[in-house]
């Protein structure tokens, strides 16, 4: 043991003598000057993984309230039931090009509800990162459990989303005290869309809940699918309303004080759903789409929608169970839909067809 420690004394001379020598005066400056701390270590407005209640992306709910045309997009899929980002990607671009603000990632027509969240953090950040400098990007973190809610909604401003949009808690729902304090979790990680739609969650979102939330900056406005009354009474008021009915949007933002619309019909012709949102008072466009409207909600969305974009040739065929394709005379009656429209202002520049049961692919394990 005294041979170690008398080796380790010898080592700790020949180190102190390989020390840079520094006079007297070097060494007096260094002993009194303020310690600065390493310029690197401090990145204002770092892209660091988000604590709780920090919001990395800079977008103010401000920036949300202005948009007029919200997409709901569809999420295509490969035979295996994996996402088809190639045709995704189109189908944004298309949305970008034709004059649409933002779009919902992983909502109701893009099926959140069939993601898992690993699917549905990765295909908001994949919008983000491909299309974030061009579209708002929208993800729908909202859950009937708040701390998935919370979770989800930490991850989707982690990888840049710009606002989120928030449900109420369906089937298991809770009191209004209740809606008030799952609302309170989440909506001050940043800007945030409530969606009210009754007959998908079986509860009213009642304006008392609203107001009490309004009150938070970060609430950027409702998506209301109860109707144009209720429309009014919020815009009324100051609260920023987006029509969740295509329906009766053109009444909603013409009439009733709507900033806009999120919508399905987009989808499809998203140049005539700008025209419809930005070019003033228009009913006859609003009556030309009316058909087209009524036709994509014959059936709980987006089943319509996902066979119709299919027959105009811009996604594959594929649908994840439990969602099946309409019926034959229904899929006739969107090619002539398209006919007396136009096919010029739908997506793709595949001939509109009527497809057969046999082009249809059932996915049922994804």
């Amino acid at each position: 043991m005294a041979a170690i420690l008398k080796s380790c004394a010898v080592c700790l001379r020949e180190s102190a003598l390989q020390l840079p020598r520094h006079n007297s005066g070097d060494g007096y400056k260094r002993r009194n000057a303020k310690r600065r701390s390493p310029q690197a270590a401090i990145i204002p407005n770092s892209h660091l993984p988000m604590r709780s209640f920090e919001v990395k992306n800079r977008t103010s709910a401000e920036d949300i309230k202005l948009l007029r045309l919200i997409t709901a997009i569809k999420t295509p899929y490969l035979p295996d039931g994996r996402f088809d980002l190639q045709a995704y990607d189109g189908l944004v671009n298309m949305q970008v090009s034709n004059g649409a603000e933002g779009v919902i990632v992983g909502g109701t027509t893009g099926e959140g509800q069939l993601m898992s969240w690993d699917e549905h953090i990765m295909l908001i950040g994949h919008t983000v990162n491909c299309f974030g400098g061009s579209i708002k990007v929208i993800g729908n973190t909202g859950s009937n459990s708040t701390r998935e809610a919370i979770h989800a909604t930490e991850q989707g401003f982690a990888v840049g989303m710009h606002a989120a949009l928030h449900i109420n808690p369906y089937y298991g729902k809770t009191s209004l005290d209740g809606l008030i304090s799952h609302f309170d979790s989440v909506i001050s990680m940043g800007p945030t869309i409530i969606y009210n739609v009754p007959s998908r969650t079986g509860q009213d979102i009642p304006p008392r809940v609203i107001h009490s939330i309004a009150r938070n900056p970060n609430l950027a406005g409702v998506k209301e699918c109860v109707g144009n009354d209720r429309v009014e009474e919020y815009t009324a008021k100051g609260i920023v309303v987006w029509s969740g009915n295509d329906d009766q949007c053109h009444d909603a933002r013409w009439g009733h004080g709507a900033t806009g619309v999120i919508s399905v019909t987009s989808n499809l012709v998203p140049g005539l759903m700008h025209e419809l949102m930005f070019g003033g008072k228009n009913p006859s466009l609003s009556s030309k789409l009316m058909p087209l409207m009524d036709w994509l909600f014959q059936e709980p969305n987006p089943i319509p929608l996902n066979t119709a974009l299919a027959q105009l040739g811009v996604v594959r065929p594929i649908f994840r169970l439990p969602y099946v394709p309409l019926p034959l005379a229904k899929r006739v009656e969107f090619v002539d839909l398209v006919k007396k429209i136009g096919r010029e202002n739908f997506l793709g520049e595949e001939d509109v067809k009527v497809l057969d049961d046999d082009d249809f692919t059932l996915v049922d394990r994804y």
